[in-house]
């Protein structure tokens, strides 16, 4: 349980970790699932949660539950990177969601993880266990591997000498392996996944680089093994990668840099 009960907390510090509390796979908390989140005392997180409900930051259901509220979602479409982000490739991820019919999702680095900033499916399309908002693995998604490629030697490092976990039985966890995936990823601008995070579920990433060269997000179709060539996919969903860094100010000449 996390220790964030202990003296010298600021009120400010106990609020963000309220709200913290709130995941992609946990969107709707009790006050009880509240306190077990967050360490904090029952009558503490009453009164914060009471106090961000007031406020719009949280609603309050008829059940007595907490969901993100309607202010505080419209805080946060204000982050520049991503919505600046979204707005310009959702065109693109059109395009390819209506050439293609599947899964077509756009990602960003945080910390150690790819967090997932927009997505369009199709009724049909491969179930997947992310979603927008959810965080995806570096070693072994699509997105992820791509914007792993760019982060640098260090963050390279850094996952790679942790615990990589094996989602399935393809899941490649190798480092040296890994490394070399990289490595051709940073001289293609793509990478491709085989039912590493979901089986049964391919990916194809391209990256999408910012006008100083720097990739800033990677963007990725995933589709069911087997029904559609990897080779297919690649020209429309590299061309749609570069019309979105043509967006973010990068021309043909700009060298590619690490994050």
């Amino acid at each position: 349980m996390p220790r964030t009960s202990e003296p010298g907390r600021s009120v400010s510090s106990r609020l963000l970790e309220v709200l913290f509390a709130f995941q992609p796979d946990h969107s709707t908390l009790s006050l009880a699932e509240l306190v077990r989140a967050t360490g904090l005392p029952h009558a503490t997180v009453r009164r914060l949660a009471m106090e961000l409900t007031d406020a719009g930051a949280l609603t309050r259901q008829h059940d007595g539950r907490f969901t993100i509220g309607l202010r505080l979602w419209k805080l946060g479409t204000l982050a520049p990177l991503t919505e600046s982000l979204r707005s310009k490739a959702q065109p693109f991820m059109e395009d390819l969601y209506t050439a293609l019919h599947q899964h077509v999702q756009l990602a960003v680095m945080e910390g150690t993880e790819a967090v997932i900033i927009e997505r369009l499916s199709a009724p049909q399309a491969q179930d997947l266990v992310s979603h927008v908002g959810g965080q995806l693995p570096l070693h072994c998604s699509g997105v992820g591997k791509v914007l792993l490629a760019h982060g640098g030697a260090d963050m390279i490092d850094e996952v790679l000498s942790g615990r990589l976990h094996r989602y399935t039985p393809q899941t490649t966890i190798d480092p040296a392996v890994i490394r070399s995936e990289l490595a051709e990823c940073r001289r293609t601008g793509y990478a491709t996944v085989r039912s590493e995070l979901t089986e049964g579920a391919d990916s194809i990433a391209t990256r999408i680089v910012n006008g100083e060269g720097r990739v800033v997000a990677a963007m990725s179709v995933v589709v069911r093994r087997g029904s559609v060539h990897h080779q297919a996919v690649l020209p429309s969903l590299i061309a749609g990668g570069l019309g979105v860094s043509r967006m973010l100010g990068w021309r043909p000449g700009i060298k590619i840099r690490d994050t």
